[in-house]
């Protein structure tokens, strides 16, 4: 796992490729709501002091709600989901160190290169029932790029047989925010970890704090790898007057469904098949797609390209109609 994973929002990439693009440039390359939360007024403290025990627990509280009622004790508060994704191959038991680790793809490349990483044989798989036997399982749910949802059922029956040999099964639920309905958040089996992003539904990917969901000693583990004070004090405080306006939350479900009902009429004259995704992102394969991507950079617009297959592009959701236009004019 050597070669560079290409990710979203890199756009010293877009300027590098495309310099004379007009600005300002229209980042469509990431999953994050372009409709962030505002950001509360913060106390001088939140900077000045370090995070107190108590803060820390408030927010897991606040995330445990935000999930469906979760159990506080199983909620692990982190500087984002990518820690929780490179830490855990290192954390497992000793025991259960994955000697095979299947991952459900394709899907979000840096779970791959963090197995790797730790020694593991890893292995891509098109379906859960060709991963049955691997030490850890690895899953995207929704998935992305292609917003593929597997059932409760079926996650419950691999998690449960982890569980039973001393496996792993790993559910990444980054984009279930708003599309949550097979989540496990609110009561994970035993066998399995959930993992929760904050910052894409939320809009402030950069503040960096992600969630992991889990039962025995794994998510003793997870805190005593986290090590003390390892989400920040602005994070904790706005990350608990985020995650408790479920008003904000309810509104932001409604019009970011809107926004990608919308965005599905512009991309579907250009799809190979179904447009696909969820609601913050959505997914087209067309064989159209290298020049598709040209002419959108070309016009300040930078998307989502993939190395495991130039005929698929993914689109986040524009930030306002100035934005919806310039697109609008590339796609029509």
């Amino acid at each position: 796992m050597s070669e560079r994973i290409w990710h979203g929002g890199d756009l010293g990439e877009a300027r590098a490729l495309f310099p004379h693009a007009p600005a300002p440039w229209i980042d469509l390359s990431t999953g994050i709501n372009p409709i962030a939360y505002p950001l509360p007024a913060l106390p001088a403290s939140a900077f000045t002091r370090l995070p107190e025990p108590a803060e820390h627990a408030a927010l897991e509280e606040a995330a445990a709600r935000v999930y469906g009622g979760a159990d506080p004790a199983l909620v692990v508060a982190a500087p984002g989901t990518q820690v929780l994704i490179s830490l855990l191959p290192f954390v497992v038991p000793a025991r259960d160190v994955a000697r095979e680790v299947a991952i459900v793809g394709p899907t979000y490349g840096e779970h791959a290169r963090a197995w790797a990483a730790a020694g593991a044989d890893v292995r891509m798989v098109a379906g859960l029932e060709e991963a049955e036997r691997a030490d850890v399982i690895v899953v995207v749910n929704p998935n992305n790029p292609d917003g593929r949802l597997l059932s409760r059922a079926a996650l419950r029956s691999v998690a449960a047989g982890c569980a039973t040999r001393g496996g792993l099964l790993v559910i990444d639920e980054a984009f279930a925010d708003l599309d949550d309905a097979e989540s496990l958040a609110a009561d994970p089996p035993e066998g399995a970890i959930v993992l929760r992003s904050f910052g894409k539904t939320w809009g402030l990917a950069g503040i960096r704090l992600g969630f992991a969901l889990a039962r025995g000693t794994l998510a003793e583990r997870l805190r005593a790898a986290l090590g003390p004070w390892s989400v920040s004090g602005p994070a904790l405080a706005i990350g608990r007057a985020a995650l408790s306006d479920a008003a904000w939350l309810a509104q932001t479900r409604r019009a970011r469904a809107g926004d990608a009902a919308r965005l599905d009429r512009l991309l579907a004259p250009h799809a190979d098949g179904d447009v696909r995704g969820t609601t913050l992102f959505r997914t087209i394969r067309t064989d159209a797609a290298p020049d598709l991507f040209r002419r959108l950079g070309e016009a300040g617009i930078w998307v989502r390209r993939f190395q495991d297959d130039p005929r698929r592009l993914r689109f986040g959701l524009p930030g306002g109609e100035g934005e919806w236009e310039r697109l609008g004019v590339v796609l029509r």
